[in-house]
């Protein structure tokens, strides 16, 4: 329950009991808010009230009229904007916009202006007569249409008082909902009823949009005991934008699972949706899929969207981040008529997308390319896509085993999980399939004993296998702020650097600007280690020879490791050091 203004008025010794009544029955005769009334009756001053609200929230309070500001702060916000939701900009450090409002809990007015202007927003009040003297003297075209408050209008407390009631109003129903469900008698329509609410379907909106405007990849909802928190994974890397009123926490789950299409009541079990939306871009129509998990967790439902933008789908192999020497073996692999080529990595490493521009390379009209994948992320023309189902006994074994009556030239399969699947693909790579994969593993050598610890004997892995890539990514200096960063030689000799290069390579690092939202890193490019098995290689597989003995003789034939990869895109001021020495080891 958001705090009474009287309640918290009589806290805090500002008004006795007799005054609040009085404020009560003047506001029961002319209407009106609590807060404004009390200021018109005289009975508290209006920047009392704000220094109050101040306290009451763990916002700082600002005297707008002691205070100067920029002029180039001033055009960070239009001049509507600023009258809409009465705000002030004050400052900008680094990447934090600071700005006055008469309402700290307005985050509707902060969503706004982060996605407007691309920076954190830091709230402090100032009372309302202030703010909207300064809109009127820094926005002189907008101070004939802000109409400024009496002498004795309502204050900043009212505002958030209305604000808090407000939301209350909205999300009523998500009160109602809380009791039901303790006693496990959930109302589909109450949550349904929830989910449309005005505020509720605005906030969502705002989450999306500002997730594809930054270039998120990921968005994170995640309910905790005392706190609802949304994270943005962008360039790999999680990051806080906003922490909406508990009060939203329902109402969020239940409209996203309106918009995905799945079950509004059934808040116990995991549940996997989609979601398309349509908008304009540059007065261009486009549209992004975002891929829906649900999970239950102890304070609610945990909802992950992962954004799928067919535009930001990187076909061109020869943009990866392939070396040129590795992207040879690998293409070569792929244009095999059999075997099986292996991509391994962890999750969100890229594996997807080096699949999709492989099948893209080889899709000609002469040839079947058929797919399983869990799920299916994005379509592709001339390729048959089928998605598993786990659910129904479609798994990845199931799917392959009917791909072998489909006449098959080349057969995808998004994961191999089990002995069942890998045995399969094998027998399939073996009888004139080629066949595309994906494992767990942490580099290319350790694919091969992975697969022996599912079961398949050496002899079927060294036939089968042609090719195993493994891959990282790593994040982009920006170019925009790239700027020479040296390092001294030991350092970069620890790296992996020949004492040679360590002397003439200068690592370069992004100082931070708008376009990169004061990171210094922009997008990301792939490290790749590409392990072609030779007949050396299948000699000491069908021995059983160790990962070590694997990776040793692999790179005695030229083969690049992960680090290897990374440093040379140090070398070439594509990434850092730090970024090549998180994702890899020596």
């Amino acid at each position: 329950m958001a705090v009474r203004i009287g309640e918290l008025l009589l806290k805090e010794k500002r008004i006795t009991p007799d005054q609040l009544q009085q404020a009560l029955n003047y506001q029961k005769a002319n209407g009106g808010k609590l807060g404004h009334n009390l200021v018109r009756l005289g009975l508290v001053k209006d920047e009392d009230i704000t220094a109050l609200l101040s306290r009451q929230y763990g916002v700082p309070s600002i005297n707008l009229a002691q205070f100067e500001i920029d002029q180039s702060v001033i055009k960070l916000i239009p001049a509507d904007t600023a009258q809409k939701y009465e705000i002030i900009p004050l400052s900008r450090s680094g990447a934090t916009l600071t700005i006055a409002m008469t309402d700290p809990t307005n985050v509707f007015a902060m969503d706004d202006i982060k996605f407007m202007t691309g920076y954190n927003v830091e709230p402090v009040v100032a009372s309302e007569t202030a703010v909207v003297e300064a809109i009127a003297k820094y926005y002189p075209t907008a101070g004939k249409t802000v109409q400024a408050p009496l002498p004795t209008g309502p204050s900043a407390l009212d505002a958030a008082s209305r604000g808090l009631e407000e939301l209350q109003e909205s999300l009523s129903a998500a009160d109602d909902v809380e009791v039901l469900e303790d006693l496990q008698e959930i109302s589909a329509e109450a949550l349904a009823k929830q989910g449309e609410d005005a505020p509720v379907v605005r906030l969502v909106n705002v989450v999306l949009m500002s997730a594809i405007q930054k270039g998120a990849s990921d968005i994170h909802i995640e309910p905790y005991e005392k706190e609802l928190r949304v994270r943005y994974r962008i360039d790999g890397i999680l990051y806080n934008i906003m922490s909406p009123p508990m009060k939203f926490r329902d109402a969020i789950s239940s409209r996203i699972k309106i918009m995905s299409k799945l079950d509004i009541a059934e808040k116990r079990l995991p549940q996997d949706g989609r979601i398309k939306i349509r908008f304009n871009e540059n007065g261009q129509p486009k549209e992004i899929d975002f891929r829906v998990s649900v999970l239950p967790t102890l304070f609610g439902e945990k909802i992950v969207m992962r954004l799928l933008d067919r535009d930001k789908l990187m076909l061109d192999m020869t943009r990866l981040g392939f070396e040129p020497e590795s992207l040879l073996k690998y293409e070569a692999a792929i244009q095999r008529p059999w075997g099986m080529v292996l991509v391994t990595g962890p999750t969100g490493s890229g594996k997807t997308n080096t699949l999709y521009s492989s099948i893209a390379k080889i899709n000609t009209q002469e040839t079947n390319i058929m797919t399983a994948e869990d799920p299916v992320e994005f379509n592709l023309m001339g390729i048959n896509q089928v998605q598993v189902r786990e659910n129904i006994g479609l798994n990845f074994a199931a799917a392959l085993r009917s791909f072998l009556r489909q006449d098959p030239n080349i057969i995808l399969v998004g994961e191999i999980r089990d002995f069942e699947t890998a045995e399969i693909a094998v027998k399939a790579a073996l009888t004139g399939h080629l066949v595309l994969s994906t494992l767990h593993t942490n580099d290319a050598p350790s694919t091969v004993n992975r697969l022996m610890n599912m079961g398949i004997e050496p002899f079927l892995v060294a036939s089968s296998v042609q090719l195993i890539c493994a891959q990282r990514l790593v994040r982009r200096i920006c170019s925009n702020c790239a700027e020479p960063h040296p390092h001294a030689p030991a350092a970069l000799i620890h790296a992996g650097f020949t004492p040679d290069d360590a002397n003439s390579v200068t690592p370069m690092k992004g100082a931070g600007c708008e376009r990169c939202n004061q990171t210094g890193y922009k997008g990301r490019v792939g490290l790749y280690e590409v392990m072609e098995i030779s007949e050396e290689l299948r000699e000491l597989i069908l021995v059983g020879a160790s990962g070590l003995e694997l990776r040793r003789k692999a790179v005695d034939e030229g083969m690049i490791t992960l680090r290897q990869s990374g440093l040379r895109k140090v070398k070439d001021g594509v990434t850092t050091i730090e970024e090549v020495v998180r994702e890899t080891v020596k």
